[in-house]
């Protein structure tokens, strides 16, 4: 090879190595995952960090989403709508938010007296959940996943005793989804207040109590500094699914391995947060109970008969609201029926012989 052609070569392959990255820049892709949480919170905030982590990792670069919390570019519950317009091309929330655009979106967080987070995600992966919430979510512009999921949730926070159901009227308690109607059935009055807002409200009286999360979660919020006697069991909670949202466009101009990437990315997230939420959920409620002085309490009996009584008149109303309320929830009740035969002789039986 002549001097000539060495040079050319050399001069080729420097230019090659500058118009690489040019390439690379062009290709990567920028969303914005907008959510429902305080930045970075443990249990569903944390786990939309992850989600974004994960596909930025999964797609080399190539797919690099920033997350922002709630009221950074939209308030905590206007997250759907706000993926749905395709404004932000993903969203991190969760489905009982959207209660009054669909009552039935709360079964794929999580209903009063429902399915227990082992057996919500056998539904939506092998009990043809996952097709329905698919189908209502088409109409709201926006692709469903589960995203994470805090687990068994507790009942709530209070400022005072619940003795009895009598107890529960007048009470002002922060409590979404099908649960808070359930509440006001009861008596109390049910407020849809932002998570980040729920400590202040309790400190200037505007709620009496609140149910978020868990331990893990709720002891971030730092609730237990006003309400410090924690209440159980989350009867209108049992469940904590985090949905992960993808605007339909942006779903639909994806590739076959960019929809790989991001089902991947939340499906290994709705694993791993439910197994490290038994963790945290561990360690702050020996946290809350010994460092903190929270005392727990139990639902009077009366209170959890009469709230069981009126979950099953609030889902039977709901059913009857339109064909596709009654075909979910035909599915959902169909198989929490199939599924506690085996949960009480597996896992509550075994509890209760752990227990003695």
């Amino acid at each position: 090879m002549t001097k000539i052609g060495r040079r050319t070569v050399l001069a080729g392959t420097i230019m090659g190595a500058f118009a690489a990255p040019s390439v690379a820049r062009a290709q990567t892709r920028r969303w914005r995952m907008i959510t429902s949480w305080p930045k970075r919170l443990p249990g569903p905030g944390m786990s939309a960090e992850r989600i974004a982590e994960r596909i930025n990792s999964l797609s080399g670069g190539r797919l690099q989403i920033t997350v922002h919390a709630a009221g950074e570019v939209v308030p905590a519950f206007e997250v759907l709508d706000t993926v749905g317009a395709g404004v932000a091309e993903m969203g991190h929330t969760a489905a009982f938010y959207w209660q009054g655009k669909d009552p039935s979106a709360a079964f794929f967080t999580t209903v009063p007296f429902g399915l227990t987070p082992s057996e919500h995600v056998s539904w939506i992966d092998a009990g043809g959940g996952q097709a329905l919430w698919d189908d209502l979510y088409a109409s709201f512009g926006a692709k469903p996943f589960m995203g994470g999921n805090t687990g068994v949730c507790m009942g709530g926070w209070f400022r005072r005793d619940i003795k009895s159901l009598a107890d529960l009227r007048g009470l002002k308690i922060r409590s979404l989804g099908l649960g808070g109607e359930v509440y006001r059935r009861l008596g109390a009055t049910p407020q849809t207040t932002p998570p980040a807002e729920i400590l202040t409200s309790l400190q200037s009286g505007v709620i009496d109590g609140a149910e978020f999360v868990g331990p893990g979660t709720d002891i971030a919020l730092g609730l237990y500094r006003v309400a410090p006697l924690y209440y159980g069991p989350g009867f209108n909670k049992p469940n904590g699914t985090g949905e992960c949202l993808v605007s339909r466009k942006t779903w639909d101009g994806l590739d076959s391995e960019f929809k790989a990437i991001v089902a991947h990315a939340c499906a290994t997230e709705a694993s791993f947060a439910l197994a490290e939420m038994e963790r945290l959920n561990a360690e702050a409620l020996t946290a809350l109970t010994t460092t903190h002085k929270v005392q727990l309490r139990t639902f009077p009996g009366d209170m959890i008969a009469a709230a069981r009584k009126t979950a099953s008149e609030v889902l039977s109303e709901l059913a009857a609201r339109s064909e596709r309320s009654q075909k979910i929830h035909a599915s959902y009740s169909a198989f929490r029926e199939r599924t506690a035969p085996w949960s009480n002789i597996s896992i509550k039986a075994i509890l209760e012989a752990r227990e003695g």
